[in-house]
């Protein structure tokens, strides 16, 4: 059967190798017949929350008028998940942060999703990433009938384009086949 598959790409460096990892993804899982989209979440407009809640008293939608709405539906219709984010001191970067927060407005309504986490890092242990992994686990816990279906590792990679000569390369790939 197949699924809607949502690749949230929350690197800023266009071309980058945490971008690579999803574009394999995205090839896999279109490969085995799966509809994808790839959000470059840098190239939207998405404004931080500011807990004023107007979201709680106007049905899930918020004060702000910014890309999210459009994404947050995609998030809600999606069958699949993929978050992305280099490391950013021990921790994904801002602008998946920010998306992520801003699901508040309709969160009960984000569920019943199969996730996958893709993580890049300069650094060439796999336990320089764990927190960003946390982080997305962390959302994912807030999520109604969540199910982690994988992670990939892309470590020990800067240079754009260095994620290419790793085994994550393939494993990203592979994960995208098997959606």
């Amino acid at each position: 059967m197949s699924k809607k598959v949502l690749i949230l790409s929350g690197s800023p460096r266009r071309g980058g190798n945490s971008e690579l990892l999803c574009d394999e993804f995205a090839r896999g899982a279109r490969e085995a017949g799966n509809e994808v989209e790839t959000v470059r979440v840098a190239d939207k407009k998405i404004g931080y929350c500011s807990a004023c809640y107007y979201c709680q008293n106007s049905g899930g939608v918020c004060a702000k008028k910014d890309d999210m709405p459009e994404i947050l539906q995609k998030m809600i219709d999606a069958d699949v998940i993929v978050l992305a984010s280099p490391v950013y001191f021990y921790s994904i970067d801002a602008q998946l942060k920010t998306l992520i927060d801003r699901t508040v407005a309709r969160w009960t309504e984000v569920k019943d999703k199969e996730f996958y986490y893709v993580v890049t890092c300069a650094d060439t242990e796999r336990v320089s990433a764990e927190r960003t992994v946390e982080c997305f686990r962390g959302y994912a816990d807030c999520v109604e009938g969540a199910k982690e279906m994988g992670v990939i590792y892309g470590v020990g990679v800067y240079e754009k384009g260095k994620v290419k000569d790793t085994p994550a390369f393939k494993e990203a790939y592979r994960m995208g086949r098997g959606v």
